[in-house]
């Protein structure tokens, strides 16, 4: 019967298994081996080269180099000296004394490299991961980019990639490749060394997935198109990039635009189509689109934003463009619908110190409009028949006022006054009780009358 294992045993174990990973993933980044005969100088020094440890007596002693297969003749000495050295200061050195060569050295001017800072993307699910950093200065001549990955608490060999400089892009570009079928939820460990004759650096270790790095090519052919009889709306389209196959994962996307006179962009997200249209426009402005992607479930980081497209809304050739309208953030467009559009006023710089601010106007140019005319001509007209009929209206009011004022007066002066004869006593009874006859002369016979009997 087996014993089992002792404490110690079991420790062991565990450590045994610890140093096998810090050995698996360890790996040396220091300075890359001179050859014997190579001399180092830093970029920017100074250095001194010597022939001999004497100076041969009575020999005069002649430097030449060679470099880039080109010779020439330096100086006399049995020493040297090059200040503030640069590459093209690398190259063979030799010294002689007539036609006997003393000694021969390769120069090889360099400084040390700069700490990798890596980052890795996937331009698709069946692409390779791409690992690169960038570089503030172009790197020695030389200089050697390593990088290692290997599985995550997995006792495993690193596989070793060789990384390229591109001098245009000034950055270093790894390419790791993915075998069909590999976990893309599985961590990895990327470690960098980048190495040349003065010196070595490593860069820290990254963990990533397959899914997490995965980063799309932005989107390709994007065009803005005015749509006729929409003075508000802008028709954006767009195609998949090339790196990318849509029959097999689906991008979603992001669509940002904005006004030119405006700073800011307005962004629309969670976009599942090749499309999209924009119904708050400004009437009359041109605005810029961009559009970006990201993989349909969410994994990995958007893509870079497409390069600029612009677009002007459809303008009806007879209505006035001389000026932007500020409009309502919820306004009616062509279709009953509501569309959110800022104003213009929001975009208005106003100086802190109240010295005043800049205020963006539009740049169209006003386009008479015979609307316009028509509408002006008809408020004219109308405005002067309604004058003229509230100032006949008014005469034929006054006229009546005065023609009831002139009736009145001519009634007062021929009103009857009542004769002022005494009145009536018993003896006149019966002359009085005969009826004057119904003639327009019976008043004065009645006071013919009266007149005979008084007397």
């Amino acid at each position: 019967m087996a014993r089992p294992p002792g404490p110690l045993l079991l420790l062991l174990l565990p450590l045994r298994f610890l140093l096998h990973l810090a050995a698996a993933s360890g790996r040396p980044c220091g300075p890359a081996g001179l050859p014997q005969d190579a001399v180092l100088g830093l970029l920017g020094a100074n250095i001194t080269l010597t022939c001999q440890d004497e100076q041969p007596a009575n020999a005069t002693v002649l430097w030449q180099v060679e470099k880039q297969g080109a010779a020439g003749q330096l100086a006399e000495g049995n020493t040297l000296l090059l200040r503030q050295l640069r590459y093209e200061d690398s190259g063979h050195y030799s010294c002689s004394v007539g036609s006997h060569l003393l000694r021969s050295l390769r120069l090889l001017v360099a400084e040390p490299p700069e700490t990798p800072q890596v980052s890795c993307y996937r331009r698709s699910h069946d692409k390779d991961v791409l690992c690169e950093w960038p570089q503030q200065k172009k790197p020695s001549p030389g200089t050697r980019a390593m990088l290692w990955v290997r599985r995550r608490f997995v006792a495993e060999n690193a596989t070793e990639q060789r990384c390229r400089y591109f001098s245009k892009a000034r950055k270093f570009l790894c390419r790791l490749k993915v075998p069909p079928g590999t976990d893309d939820t599985r961590s990895l460990v990327v470690s960098t060394c980048v190495s040349n004759g003065a010196g070595g650096s490593a860069g820290k270790d990254k963990i990533i997935t397959l899914s997490s790095v995965l980063r799309p090519d932005p989107p390709v052919n994007v065009t803005v198109q005015a749509l006729e009889g929409a003075p508000q709306r802008l028709q954006v389209n767009w195609s998949y990039p090339p790196s990318w196959d849509p029959r097999f994962y689906w991008l979603r996307f992001r669509v940002r635009y904005r006004p030119e006179p405006a700073p800011t962009f307005v962004e629309v997200d969670q976009v599942m189509t090749t499309w999209l249209d924009i119904r708050d426009a400004w009437r009359g402005t041109r605005h810029v689109v961009q559009v970006r992607a990201k993989d349909e479930f969410g994994h990995g980081t958007w893509s870079e934003w497409s390069q600029e497209a612009v677009g002007t809304p459809w303008t009806d050739p007879w209505e006035l463009t001389s000026e932007m309208e500020p409009y309502s953030s919820q306004v009616p467009t062509e279709d009953d619908t509501y569309g959110v559009t800022l104003s213009p006023r929001l975009f208005e710089e106003d100086d802190a110190n109240g010295a005043g601010g800049s205020v963006m106007e539009s740049s169209t140019h006003p386009v008479a409009s015979p609307y316009a005319f028509l509408v002006t001509g008809g408020s004219l007209l109308l405005g002067i028949a309604l004058f003229v009929g509230i100032v006949v209206r008014y005469r034929q009011m006054w006229w009546t006022s005065g023609q009831e004022t002139s009736k009145a007066e001519g009634e007062g002066q021929h009103m009857l006054v009542p004769l002022s004869l005494p009145p009536p006593t018993l003896s006149d009874t019966p002359l009085l009780s005969h009826p004057a006859p119904s003639t327009p002369g019976g008043l004065h016979t009645a006071q013919a009358d009266y007149s005979s009997s008084g007397q």
